[in-house]
């Protein structure tokens, strides 16, 4: 048992963490002050801060049953999934239905499904789609769960896919010799065609477009090629005639296909693009997609291949957003649900950042920033944070109040003239384990809505 004085002691350091004051380096105001009107490669690297998780797995209907991601463990990431039933045999049930839609499109306990935070940001860094049947798993997804991962990457979550997951994200698969019709079923994260390659159960290799931005993270033996990439009825992205390639979108490899010995139709894959990329805008995320299967290799220059990808997805994803400016002595309420549509005013996620600016007047002598719970719906821990010069993170700065639960308060003392960014962090976040369909949550399940809470700032 601890003693009285230890005690004693504790209870005075919590007491002191409830109201927190830090002095600004009068030396340092406005020294080179980024300004986060553009997004540069610093700015979005910040943003792998305020994500649940870094990957969702989709191994859903339709697609690869797969469990298991080697390239996740290879670069240290976290990782969820939805795991149906394997589509061959065809062992799906009413119930994998049932549970894709509550996970990818809502439910009551989750009302904005597990990709979405209430406000419709990204809750996950990346998506990566498995391989399998396109059009089946795009129609099993249903409109809504299409126009969630259409979200997700619009708001700066980002996606790679493997042969279905290359086709379900683009427009649709070009036909020679018919006129091309855009597939309702898929997603048109990548406004552009693709074609089949006509080739399957097979191994191709892999030609590294010179200058490709997956250099950045590994050479591949030095030779520009991967050998041996397994392709099973993929394709690639058509740059023929009638193609639709949008602007912006990046080459990354080409197919190597081209001995003699091998049927005239396959062989059509040879120096064609088999991956690439595509990043709309600073506040999208970035797609990385290819027509064959890297994602099984746990070893050697495929799983550099696969991580790659993914790396480079994820180095683009969006820009934080701002929720708005606070002014001084206005109280700003974030209470709204997600059935209310005003994500600016919107409640907050698990491990969620919401990211806010105030303006200082020259000669401000302090400014003092309220954070207040509501009522019944405040027993959740959020963290105030605030920094001079950009996004404020809990990693970023020593201006901040961690005090456990919503009520805080912090001063920040002789705050530059410009812009102070504040931000408020959901500590409180679910338990996750994984079952027999992949995630499964238990725990502060409340929080999946959102916490509401109200903020002000007063200037002095």
């Amino acid at each position: 048992m601890k003693s009285p004085k230890i005690l004693l002691m504790v209870g005075v350091m919590l007491f002191a963490a409830s109201t927190v004051s830090y002095a600004q380096n009068k030396s340092k105001k406005n020294a080179d002050a980024p300004k986060v009107e553009h997004c540069d490669g610093d700015c979005c690297k910040a943003n792998t801060y305020g994500y649940y998780k870094d990957v969702f797995m989709d191994s859903g209907i339709n697609v690869t049953s797969r469990r298991d991601l080697p390239a996740t463990r290879f670069l240290g990431l976290s990782m969820e999934a939805f795991v149906s039933a394997p589509h061959s045999p065809n062992k799906l049930t009413l119930r994998d239905t049932v549970i894709q839609n509550e996970m990818i499109c809502g439910s009551a306990d989750d009302l904005n499904g597990i990709l979405l935070y209430p406000d419709g940001e990204p809750r996950f860094r990346m998506i990566y789609m498995n391989g399998g049947r396109a059009t089946k798993h795009g129609n099993s997804l249903t409109p809504k769960g299409r126009a969630n991962i259409q979200q997700f990457l619009a708001n700066g979550g980002s996606y790679v896919g493997t042969c279905a997951g290359m086709f379900i994200a683009s427009l649709g698969v070009y036909k020679k010799g018919s006129e091309f019709k855009p597939n309702d079923s898929y997603m048109a994260l990548w406004e552009g065609t693709t074609h089949s390659s006509g080739l399957s159960t097979n191994y191709t290799a892999m030609k590294v477009i010179k200058n490709s931005p997956l250099l950045k993270y590994y050479d591949f033996g030095g030779d520009m090629r991967i050998d041996s990439v397994y392709h099973n009825g993929g394709g690639f992205a058509y740059y023929g005639e009638g193609c639709i390639i949008p602007e912006g979108t990046e080459p990354l490899l080409k197919y190597i296909y081209d001995t003699v010995g091998k049927d005239v139709k396959a062989r059509q894959i040879h120096d064609q693009v088999s991956t690439w990329a595509y990043k709309k805008n600073d506040e999208s995320g970035r797609l990385v997609i290819t027509g064959s299967h890297p994602e099984g290799v746990a070893v050697g220059e495929r799983l550099e291949y696969m991580a790659a990808m993914m790396r480079y997805a994820m180095d683009g994803n969006g820009r934080p957003s701002v929720k708005g400016e606070l002014v001084d002595g206005q109280l700003r309420e974030m209470n709204k649900k997600t059935s209310d549509n005003e994500p600016l005013y919107t409640r907050i996620g698990d491990r969620q950042y919401h990211h806010f600016t105030v303006t200082i007047p020259k000669d401000a002598k302090r400014a003092v920033i309220y954070l207040k719970g509501y009522k019944d719906e405040d027993d959740f821990d959020l963290t105030l944070c605030a920094k001079e010069g950009g996004y404020a993170f809990a990693h970023n700065t020593q201006c901040k109040n961690v005090a456990r639960g919503c009520e805080k308060k912090l001063v920040v003392d002789a705050p530059a003239e410009g812009v102070l960014y504040v931000s408020v962090f959901c500590e409180t976040t679910v338990e996750s384990h994984f079952g027999k369909y992949g995630t499964e949550y238990k725990g502060r399940t409340d929080v999946l809505n959102g916490v509401p809470y109200s903020i002000k700032v007063e200037i002095e």
